[in-house]
């Protein structure tokens, strides 16, 4: 009905059907069409038409102050919110873990509000999987498969995890050439790496041991300092340990019995319109994770 609506007012402000279907690039026999179903809908005559004038009748003038003002603000109101849909600019409210968003995609954060100076960006982080839904964010970073049917995703790329030691305790304690041998280790376990599933480099057999904690910790930052600090053997995210094992404070222990790499999306509610701020975040967090070699290239 507002088309309809609409399309009267427009053609009573252009001063003819013609003038009012090029303004609105629509046929002219359309233009007639649409009007005449107004009018049947309506039960009365809005315009006197002729060859050479078309005049608003009693009714249509009425019709047509009231009309117009209503028009006029929803059609400014509609182009606003389809102006701000469009523009890099607004809050956006995001869902992550807590230590790939404080650590891993930290750069991505900084690098993201720099390039968009009127984004606010919120993160909101948990090591939990939160309701996306319910909580109104407009997006969240979650790993490993995603199965929620009214969640739209992108793959943003895959993590990988190792094991880990530092060259003391493993002088101290011997280093493992096997996943059996790690039953007579210290084991640090963090969360959400609770049980740890190895591959074996020759068979190709996967294996789930539930390692005994020596320390067991629900940060993985703090897990690794400890790693570092000789307390044990640590299964976490490659790219939480990629700098410790590169200054040599720690060592990667069984290389090659690595498990599958996980997964990383970027999930949104298929419920929700997904603004040009968001969709440029997604953006921009693809591109960083596929630069960045621990977290773009398959190594299965």
């Amino acid at each position: 009905m507002f088309d309809a609506i609409a399309l009267f007012v427009a053609i009573v402000e252009a001063g003819s059907l013609s003038a009012a279907a090029e303004r609105l690039d629509l046929p002219a026999a359309t233009v007639t069409r649409r009007l005449q179903a107004l009018e049947r809908d309506l039960g009365c005559r809005l315009l006197h038409r002729s060859a050479r004038r078309l005049q608003p009748t009693a009714e249509g003038l009425q019709y047509y102050e009231q009309c117009r003002p209503l028009v006029h603000a929803l059609t400014q109101a509609t182009q606003s919110l389809d102006d701000n849909l469009r523009r890099i600019a607004g809050h956006i409210r995001v869902l992550a873990p807590v230590n790939l968003a404080s650590t891993t995609l930290m750069p991505a954060w900084a690098g993201f509000l720099e390039a968009h100076p009127e984004v606010n960006l919120e993160l909101q982080l948990s090591n939990t999987v939160q309701d996306l839904v319910g909580s109104g964010a407009d997006l969240a970073i979650r790993v490993g498969a995603q199965g929620d049917s009214l969640l739209t995703q992108k793959r943003l790329g895959e993590i990988g995890v190792h094991l880990v030691a530092s060259p003391a305790y493993l002088a101290r304690r011997g280093t493992p050439t096997h996943a059996r041998e790690l039953a007579g280790h210290d084991a640090i376990i963090a969360t959400p790496l609770l049980t740890w599933s190895l591959r074996d480099p020759a068979s190709g057999e996967e294996k789930t041991l539930h390692p005994q904690a020596r320390l067991r910790v629900d940060e993985m930052r703090l897990a690794v300092a400890a790693a570092e600090a000789g307390l044990g053997v640590l299964l976490c995210p490659a790219t939480l340990t990629r700098d410790a094992v590169a200054r040599g404070a720690l060592s990667v222990v069984l290389d090659g019995w690595t498990p599958r790499r996980r997964p990383m999306f970027a999930v949104w509610s298929q419920q929700r319109y997904l603004p040009a701020r968001v969709r440029a975040l997604v953006d921009h967090l693809h591109a960083f994770v596929q630069s960045d070699p621990l977290l773009a290239a398959s190594r299965d």
